[in-house]
């Protein structure tokens, strides 16, 4: 039922806007997520902060979604980044080098482009359009994300998000584990009147589970919204809420308070999440498209520094000791295509 594959409206040569990868030509085909009661309680609206924009890696652009948000309303979120959106010309396409991980997951969702993943426990492969790959750290694992030759060569669109979930201090040295979520698997819903596409990538969403398995207790979603449309969705009491916005415009909670892409929403208590797309949006990004997180705080000290998220500075430092003696991993051979093996 899903469709998949870049997608991008032009009009004569000129490029109009992308759309996500996994969407569908009637969102009414689906399943609806139910009217929410009426008596619930709106969650209202926290924060509204703009993310500032950046470079990651060998030179990507991003924008530091968390920047400036306490940590106690994340939790139990650490770190995201809106990788692009970037049409890249030939040649120009970036990712990371090796590097390592320890004390949490990383979950990274290609909307649209294509990365490559390698890591020192031998998973890999290649995340695109739609797909997510969820790696547990855990223990300690490197790994590199690039884009592959074919498209350094071509250029074209690089749209991801990459997310770091924390883990508990009873799972931090857990063993790494490796998920391959192809954008066909995820759990594609609708709201009650189909004026939104919903993606259910990790979590449950009215009695809906996405497939990512999660240590830590989490929702997440990928939402787009019609022009003038409103969605309300029934969330966790016991989950914290977040709602960023990737393209568009609209407002948040029922005080509608204005948001814009690059802008993070943050909850208080409730039982309901509302965000609504404005009627006016701009010809490139005809839709508001959200990203809806949710968690069960773990409520433990966080002690953060580069790529190792612990709960104490004495375990930040044994991170870097053991990377350093070799303990997270080692950078699997390059293989070199001609020569013989002995």
């Amino acid at each position: 039922m899903a469709e998949t594959g870049r997608r991008t409206h032009r009009r004569g040569n000129r490029k109009e806007y992308a759309m996500p990868a996994v969407t569908v030509a009637n969102p009414l085909v689906l399943p609806r997520v139910p009217d929410s009661d009426p008596t619930a309680a709106p969650r209202p609206v926290r924060s509204v902060t703009t993310a500032p924009s950046g470079f990651e890696g060998e030179g990507f652009p991003v924008r530091r979604a968390f920047a400036g948000v306490d940590l106690r309303d994340l939790d139990p979120f650490i770190h995201m980044d809106q990788m692009g959106e970037v049409e890249y010309a030939p040649g120009e396409p970036k990712g990371t080098p090796w590097h390592p991980h320890r004390g949490f997951e990383t979950v990274t969702y290609m909307i649209d482009g294509t990365f490559q993943h390698r890591d020192s426990n031998g998973g890999g492969g290649l995340i695109t359009d739609g797909d997510t790959q969820w790696m547990t750290a855990g223990g300690g694992i490197l790994h590199i994300e690039k884009p592959p030759e074919e498209l350094v060569v071509s250029g074209g669109l690089f749209h991801g998000v990459q997310l770091w979930v924390n883990l508990p201090r009873r799972l931090k040295l857990t063993e790494p584990r490796y998920q391959d979520i192809r954008g066909g698997e995820v759990a594609l819903l609708s709201s009650p009147d189909g004026g939104a596409l919903i993606r259910v990538i990790a979590g449950e969403l009215a009695g809906h589970a996405g497939p990512g398995v999660t240590h830590t207790p989490i929702s997440l979603v990928h939402a787009t919204i019609a022009a003038g449309a409103e969605l309300r969705l029934p969330w966790r009491k016991d989950f914290n809420a977040l709602v960023y916005v990737l393209a568009g415009r609209g407002t948040v909670g029922a005080e509608r308070r204005p948001v814009r892409a690059g802008q993070l929403a943050v909850y208080g208590p409730g039982d309901v999440l509302g965000v609504a797309a404005d009627q006016a949006q701009e010809s490139r990004s005809p839709e508001l498209s959200v990203l809806l997180l949710g968690g069960q705080p773990i409520r433990e000290p966080i002690a953060a520094y580069g790529p190792f998220v612990m709960n104490t500075r004495r375990e930040l430092v044994e991170a870097f000791e053991d990377f350093q003696a070799g303990k997270l991993g080692t950078i699997p051979a390059e293989p070199h295509p001609g020569h013989d093996v002995l």
